[in-house]
């Protein structure tokens, strides 16, 4: 028989694209997707669906039975506050762990988390997606697991990357950083299929992180100037004072809150996009002959523009 792999948050933007790697390498899928699912990266007759949420043990554990690989890749990265992170990244990654451990013991979990758990004090995020490690972990069991890590993810379907593409139309493109930072990036379908690869096989009790090939990263000029030469832009850069993003930060993470609001730049969020180190290294990445990055960086923008204008987000 086909082995199993059950998927928590297998409608969201990096999720859809493990559960489509999981059918192309020949997996049955089951997912837990609530009433209002969103969009599937199959016909449904393809999957199994399991009606419910983190906070219901029940299906966790029908979800569970009889798999043979756990991916865990629900989570938020937008919340009101720290308590909301927390309770969904570090509440929720125990609780899908512990059904895990009653359900199926033996089942391998692959937990996804993010580059940016490695510098949990940076931001509320950070911190509950490093939180949500240790729950994992700690409830798992005897269970084998492997945490994956990867950085900033683009690609289709992706709503967060698609305002670096909006704002490279524009007449300037503003730098934040100096020469010297560098950030690590990742196509989505790269992303998708390391996790893929990790349900398969590969050592257990590991933390790895997932890159393009290129793992030193990049400057964020270069970034920037192949965004905009995805979209045919003429943007010019200019190199914003690290102060205003901090202060931007703070000013918008103020509104956010008086509003009930969760928005996308907080001082959390500043404070990551500031760090000077998001790169990687060939000792953290999986082992050779397991997986490796497909795509580079100028052909994953390009690709991503055309599908962002097919579908008339840009």
């Amino acid at each position: 028989m086909r082995r199993l792999a059950a998927v928590t948050g297998g409608t969201g933007f990096l999720g859809r694209a493990v559960v489509a790697a999981l059918l192309r390498r020949g997996w049955r899928v089951r997912l837990l997707v609530r009433r209002q699912r969103g969009q599937l990266a199959a016909p449904e007759h393809e999957l199994e669906l399991v009606f419910g949420d983190l906070d219901d043990a029940d299906a966790l554990r029908r979800l569970m039975r009889g798999a043979d690989a756990v991916v865990h890749a629900a989570g938020l990265v937008k919340a009101r506050g720290r308590s909301d992170f927390m309770a969904v990244n570090a509440a929720g990654s125990g609780k899908v762990a512990a059904a895990l451990a009653a359900a199926a013991p033996a089942a391998r979990l692959v937990h996804v988390s993010t580059m940016a758990a490695r510098e949990p004090h940076l931001s509320d995020y950070a911190a509950s997606k490093r939180a949500g490690e240790v729950e994992a972990v700690s409830a798992c069991g005897g269970a084998p697991w492997v945490i994956v890590r990867p950085p900033a993810v683009y690609g289709p379907w992706d709503s967060e990357t698609l305002r670096v593409f909006r704002a490279a139309r524009g007449p300037v493109v503003p730098i934040f950083h100096g020469p010297d930072s560098r950030v690590c990036l990742i196509h989505v379908d790269d992303a998708a299929e390391a996790v893929a690869a990790l349900c398969a096989g590969g050592p257990s009790g590991r933390t790895f992180e997932v890159t393009d090939a290129r793992r030193e990263g990049y400057p964020w000029r270069t970034v920037a100037e192949e965004a905009i030469r995805a979209v045919g832009g003429t943007a010019r850069l200019v190199t914003v004072p690290r102060p205003l993003i901090q202060a931007a930060g703070s000013a918008l993470g103020a509104i956010g809150r008086l509003l009930g609001a969760s928005p996308f730049l907080t001082s959390g969020k500043a404070r990551e996009i500031l760090h000077p180190d998001w790169s990687s290294a060939a000792d953290r990445q999986p082992p050779a002959g397991l997986w490796e990055p497909r795509v580079p960086l100028p052909q994953g923008f390009a690709e991503t523009v055309r599908w962002y204008r097919d579908a008339q987000w840009l």
